[in-house]
């Protein structure tokens, strides 16, 4: 008996807010939660370093980004597409 995994690749969405490291873009993404004792809502704001091949995205681009192998020691996303 063989078994077989399934990988499912995160995909969040957010705002370039650096593109100065060469093949690196800063993704923003914000996201709202729930207290767990008052139920009112937040923001939670998150950085994540994406990688960028050709250096085509720029700050203020909204883009989505989906979880990959690890690239350097924080660069694990990488830039799927410009929404």
């Amino acid at each position: 008996m063989t078994k077989t995994t399934i990988t499912v690749k995160k995909k969040l969405t957010g705002k370039v807010v650096s593109d100065k490291m060469d093949k690196t873009v800063v993704v923003n993404v914000q996201r709202y939660v729930a207290h767990k004792k008052y139920g009112k809502y937040y923001k939670i704001d998150k950085r994540y370093k994406a990688h960028d091949e050709n250096n085509e995205y720029k700050v203020g681009d909204t883009v989505v980004i989906e979880e990959s192998r690890p690239m350097s020691k924080d660069k694990n996303f990488v830039v799927i597409e410009k929404k």
